[in-house]
C-alpha cells in the first residue's frame, strides 16, 4: 500500500479558508486559527490585524495635536530655527505665518542644505511645498492611499471650523499597522507596570502613576500638573522625546525605550551610583 501524502501548506491553508467568515470577528478568529495552526506567523498575523484596525480609524484617532506640532515661523531666520530642525530631526516641518491656523506651506529639512552651502539669495518662502489640508473625518486607508497616489508624506489636519487641529504623516499611518510587533523591549500588557531588568536597572511602563513611581524608586515628584511619569519626562524635555534619548531626574537617569510620533511607551530608569 503506498504512503498516504500529506496535504501542502497549499491545501491546507485553502482548506482552512473555506469557513468564509460571516463578519469582521470570524474573520480575525480565522487568521488566528491559521496562526495557531503555523500556517501564519507572528509578524504576519498581527500587521493584517493592523491593517484591518487601520480600515476603521480616522485621521483624528492618531494626529499630532496641534499643540504638539513642530512648527517654523516664516519670519524667523534660518539661524533661529535651525536648532529645532537639528534637534526634532524631522524631515518635514510645517511653515506658518504668525499663527498655528495659518500654515503656508512645508519646508523640507534637506532643503536647508542650500543655507549651509552659502547660498546668498537664501529664501525660505521661495523653497516651501505646497502643504496638503484633510479633515479629521477621513478614514485612514483612504489617506494612505491617498499619499501613495499623490506621492505626499504629511498633510495638515483642519478640524470642521477651517482651523488646524493638528498634522499626520504617512508615518503615523504605518505605525498602526507595524507598530505591534514586539521587539526587545515589550512585555506583558497585564504585568506590573515597573519591572526589574537588570541589577540597579528597570523597565518602566510611561503610563505608571508617578505616585507609584515615587513609591517604587523612593523619589518626590510632584503629581499635581501630571499624572503619570510619561507626561512627567515630557514636561522635562519640554517637547516628545524620542527613542534613545535620556535625562536624569532626581538621582535616576531615565531613558526613552519605546515611543511614536504622538507619545512615550516604555522607559528605562538605571539608579544612578552614590545615589541609595
Amino acid at each position: 500500500m503506498s504512503e498516504i501524502e500529506k496535504p501542502s501548506l497549499l491545501e491546507r491553508l485553502s482548506a482552512l479558508l473555506m469557513r468564509e467568515p460571516q463578519d469582521r470577528k470570524q474573520l480575525l478568529d480565522l487568521l488566528r486559527s491559521a496562526h495557531d495552526r503555523n500556517l501564519l506567523d507572528a509578524d504576519a498575523l498581527s500587521m493584517t490585524e493592523g491593517v484591518m484596525q487601520v480600515s476603521e480609524m480616522r485621521v483624528r484617532d492618531i494626529m499630532v495635536p496641534r499643540a504638539q506640532m513642530d512648527v517654523i515661523d516664516i519670519a524667523e531666520t534660518p539661524d533661529k530655527f535651525i536648532p529645532l530642525v537639528i534637534a526634532t530631526a524631522h524631515s518635514r516641518f510645517p511653515v506658518i505665518d504668525k499663527n498655528r491656523d495659518n500654515v503656508i506651506g512645508v519646508l523640507l529639512a534637506k532643503d536647508l542644505l542650500r543655507y549651509y552651502a552659502g547660498e546668498e539669495e537664501f529664501s525660505v518662502r521661495e523653497m516651501l511645498r505646497p502643504a496638503v489640508f484633510v479633515p479629521e473625518s477621513k478614514p485612514l486607508n483612504v489617506l494612505l492611499r491617498d499619499f501613495r497616489s499623490n506621492r505626499n508624506h504629511m498633510a495638515i489636519v483642519v478640524d470642521e471650523y477651517g482651523g488646524v487641529a493638528g498634522l499626520i504623516s504617512i508615518e503615523d499611518v504605518l505605525e498602526q499597522i507595524v507598530g505591534d510587533i514586539e521587539d526587545e523591549y515589550d512585555f506583558d500588557e497585564s504585568a506590573d507596570n515597573i519591572v526589574s531588568d537588570t541589577a540597579g536597572q528597570f523597565r518602566v511602563k510611561a503610563q505608571t502613576e508617578i505616585a507609584d513611581f515615587n513609591l517604587a524608586f523612593g523619589t518626590s515628584f510632584p503629581d499635581e500638573e501630571f499624572d503619570t511619569v510619561g507626561g512627567l519626562l515630557i514636561d522635562s524635555f519640554g517637547r516628545l522625546p524620542k527613542r534613545g534619548e535620556s535625562t536624569v531626574l532626581e538621582g535616576l537617569r531615565i531613558s526613552v525605550l519605546r515611543a511614536d510620533s504622538r507619545r512615550l511607551h516604555l522607559l528605562s530608569v538605571q539608579k544612578l551610583p552614590g545615589i541609595s
